[in-house]
């Protein structure tokens, strides 16, 4: 097949996130089997407006701020031109909603919505334009495919009006050759818990800067290292400050991918305490490598971490409970052991291989049903 997929942003954007690893795992190891793949996304400073990645020929162009506008341009271009057999349309900010001007087979991947979440993130003004700009979402792409990461999400779709016969769950893979077990490596001498990801408001990090005060007071040695980058880190450090934690929390920003593993194989805990995910990959890497997470019970979380075997679940925003779930892990082993070895059971069954098949039986169904 000829593959067009379309998304806000490729795996080298400093913007990319979750959605991005779970796209372009999936177009690379299309090319692997024979298909042509083109990824049309946004720019940003100092890209290449085209460039070959992994087989995957990717096009860039405008930037975050206006390619939903000067997007419907180049695809209708692209699509005379180029006569792609399918479109993969990600959906994972504003729709592009390219039912009205392109014609052609169409699969529609949903990481998650957004609704009301966007208020937590922005301003009333940006997040009203985001919310309304996906009301539409339902009518315009009704009769179409879609394929969801998450039970969660499916729920949430069926919910606003998609038949249920029309949504495919393919859940993400893991690259085990990164996230691997090592016996050998032994966890931190103190006990610490690990935030690892994108620092932005939603995704609820101040709660966990919460929930660490009150573990100090049972558990003076505990420690947070809260790893990444993003637009709330002023925010998240002034509060550390605010709450007296400033000496008890490590905010390294970006790290290597060798150093995230490492980090995640030594802390005695990961943790999500975000308000909503597609997923939350980062729980299954963690799992991956031999630790237990501590997860809000959201949508797209509660579906990647099985409360009381691979890890714990908490009532999103309570603070006290999060608190309780971390210190039970913090200092009882055999609970911490337990969960361990239930994580990487788990995280076993994910395999992008796998993910990547069914996705592309998922693409040729689409393809070869009748117009």
């Amino acid at each position: 097949m000829k593959i067009l997929a379309l998304n806000w942003n490729d795996l080298k954007n400093p913007y990319a996130g979750g959605a991005e690893v779970h796209l372009e795992e999936l177009l690379q190891r299309l090319v692997t089997y024979g298909h042509e793949v083109t990824l049309f996304c946004s720019g940003f400073d100092n890209c290449a407006p085209e460039e070959t990645v992994a087989g995957v020929r990717i096009i860039r162009r405008g930037n975050r701020y206006n390619f939903n506008l000067i997007a419907p341009f180049h695809l209708r271009k692209l699509v005379r031109d180029e006569k792609f057999d399918i479109l993969i349309e990600d959906i994972n900010k504003i729709p592009f909603y390219t039912p009205f001007y392109l014609k052609i087979k169409t699969l529609v991947v949903v990481p998650h919505l957004f609704a009301t979440t966007v208020f937590h993130e922005i301003n009333f003004v940006l997040g009203s334009y985001i919310y309304l700009a996906e009301k539409p979402l339902i009518p315009v792409y009704r009769g179409l495919r879609f394929n969801v990461i998450s039970e969660s999400t499916r729920d949430d779709i069926i919910k606003r009006g998609i038949p249920e016969q029309d949504i495919s769950v393919i859940h993400c893979g893991i690259d085990r050759r990164t996230y691997a077990y090592d016996p050998g490596v032994s966890k931190y001498d103190r006990p610490t818990i690990l935030y690892l990801g994108r620092i932005k408001k939603y995704k609820s990090i101040q709660d966990l800067v919460g929930a660490f005060k009150i573990v100090r007071t049972k558990l003076p040695d505990a420690r947070l290292m809260i790893v990444g980058d993003g637009d709330y880190l002023p925010n998240l450090k002034s509060l550390a400050d605010s709450l007296g934690l400033a000496n008890y929390i490590e905010f390294p920003g970006f790290v290597s991918s060798a150093e995230k593993v490492e980090r995640m194989r030594k802390a005695h805990v990961a943790t999500l305490p975000s308000l909503k995910e597609g997923w939350g990959l980062t729980n299954i890497e963690a799992n991956s490598v031999g630790t237990a997470v501590v997860a809000a019970d959201s949508p797209g979380l509660r579906d990647s971490v099985r409360d009381g075997e691979t890890g714990l679940l908490y009532e999103y925003g309570n603070i006290e409970q999060f608190a309780e779930n971390l210190l039970k892990i913090l200092t009882d082993k055999s609970l911490r052991t337990r969960l361990e070895q239930g994580g990487l059971e788990w995280a076993e069954t994910f395999n992008w291989d796998s993910a990547a098949r069914k996705f592309e039986n998922l693409l040729i169904d689409v393809v070869g049903a009748a117009k």
